[in-house]
């Protein structure tokens, strides 16, 4: 009996870790895109919506969802949207006309 406990504790610790030698997602970066905020900015929609140019230093931004800013092209317009400095786009999650 005890040989027989001692085989399926030793499978379930042999299960335990296969598993998580399997498991090769990166959490850590998983964590920073769940926690990356929405920020406003202001700034001009392209004519053709496809891009973004923020009043503050002229920089020209992708736009991630050009739906998102359908019938606003060619306008000025104050952004929610998440910023991904590094890819140079912004997602926008809403948008109002400025002043």
């Amino acid at each position: 009996m005890r040989k027989l406990l001692a085989i399926c504790i030793a499978l379930a610790i042999l299960t335990f870790g296969v598993a998580a030698a399997q498991d090769t997602m990166n959490h850590d970066t998983m964590k920073a895109d769940a926690s990356k905020k929405a920020m406003k900015i202001t700034g001009k929609i392209s004519d053709d919506g496809k891009t973004f140019t923020n009043d503050a230093d002229n920089k020209s931004w992708d736009i991630v969802n050009p739906d998102a800013v359908k019938g606003h092209e060619g306008h000025h317009v104050t952004l929610t949207a998440h910023v991904y400095a590094d890819k140079n786009q912004v997602h926008v999650m809403s948008l109002k006309m400025a002043k």
